[in-house]
């Protein structure tokens, strides 16, 4: 397995870390909100306007995703056990998750927006991407690709 790169806090979790009931009680208390600086389109997200930045992944880069997939992809990724061990309290900074059509989406929080997760589509030249796609497979085979 490709190794992630350098930042230990962009690591996926150890499968254990976490039991069924606390992940489904974490995916339960997370929220998520589009951020315009990751999104071409704004769908249905609410916002007023977005300002795609020429250095940020933009999630809706091949389809637009609504609110509801992404709070979806964040929900999955979760039972899964797909998060980092780094975390702000009780909220793992990052979280993971592979779409149907083999996609590989990221989800980050950060101390000023605590629980809270904007998401973006990880390129094919980030390294994570390969990563996640094979933890992915081990932990859940059942969700697809």
């Amino acid at each position: 397995m490709k190794r992630p790169g350098n930042n230990p806090k962009r690591r996926i979790a150890p499968a254990g870390l976490l039991g069924d009931d606390e992940r489904v009680k974490l995916a339960d208390s997370v929220q998520y909100a589009g951020s315009g600086h990751h999104k071409r389109s704004p769908a249905d997200y609410g916002l007023e306007r977005t300002s795609p930045r020429p250095t940020k992944s933009l999630c809706d880069l091949l389809k637009v995703i609504t609110l509801a997939e992404a709070k979806g992809l964040i929900r999955k990724g979760i039972i899964c056990g797909m998060f980092s061990e780094h975390r702000y309290d009780a909220f793992p900074k990052f979280v993971w998750c592979v779409d149907v059509d083999g996609e590989v989406y990221e989800a980050k929080t950060d101390p000023m927006t605590l629980g809270i997760y904007h998401g973006y589509r990880l390129e094919e030249d980030d390294d994570m991407r390969d990563y996640v796609k094979a933890v992915w497979k081990q932990r859940c085979p059942q969700a697809g690709p």
